[in-house]
């Protein structure tokens, strides 16, 4: 997962782990790109184990979707590096809550995702555009060699507590058909609200 990461964006220039009781370790990396000006952090550790449905009676310990997630900011607008322990709550919920991360949800962090921040909630997006997913190998005495679901890499987007009321209306495809109308820039950590009423 590391390597995989580092083979995508480069070295990383700074690290954090975070423990919540009862969960494995989760690193956030953060990653600078000086020639597109963006800071991008990226959770490890949130891909240890399958996610299960909790509704689920039997959750297969090997099979399951596996994620980590990516956040990409503009850099030097907002102290975006506070941003490292919602991001690793976010990663733990999973574990934590049983909450299965896929595209299209939305993860409420309950706070200001950095100091300042408009946004207080992200909308996961479609992983493969910044960092492919990485295949993992069939466990040892696995049923029948079944290998388990590659990791998937998602992008979140954050959403102002407007957008994400809206986008519990009318969903995640009008709301990003929205912000593409509006050429909304999604990596500027002080933008306002797409415009909702038109």
């Amino acid at each position: 997962m590391d390597s995989r990461l580092r083979e995508t964006l480069g070295e990383p220039a700074a690290r954090a782990s975070v423990t919540f009781l009862g969960t494995e370790r989760i690193e956030v990396l953060r990653f600078v790109d000086a020639d597109a000006g963006t800071v991008r952090y990226a959770t490890l550790g949130m891909s240890a184990a399958p996610m299960a449905d909790p509704a689920e009676m039997l959750a297969d310990p090997d099979r399951g979707p596996r994620a980590e997630l990516l956040l990409t900011v503009r850099a030097g607008v907002a102290d975006t590096d506070k941003v490292l322990r919602p991001l690793a709550v976010l990663a733990a919920s999973p574990q934590v809550e049983g909450v299965v991360v896929a595209p299209g949800a939305s993860l409420d962090t309950g706070e200001p995702l950095w100091p300042g921040a408009p946004f207080t909630s992200v909308l996961v997006a479609e992983p493969g555009g910044v960092v492919a997913d990485l295949d993992l190998e069939a466990p040892p005495g696995g049923a029948g060699g079944a290998r388990p679901e590659p990791v998937r890499f998602l992008p979140l987007l954050p959403m102002t507590p407007t957008e994400g009321a809206w986008k519990r209306v009318h969903g995640a495809d009008a709301l990003q058909e929205r912000w593409l109308r509006h050429g909304t820039d999604l990596r500027d950590p002080a933008r306002g609200p797409v415009p909702l009423g038109d």
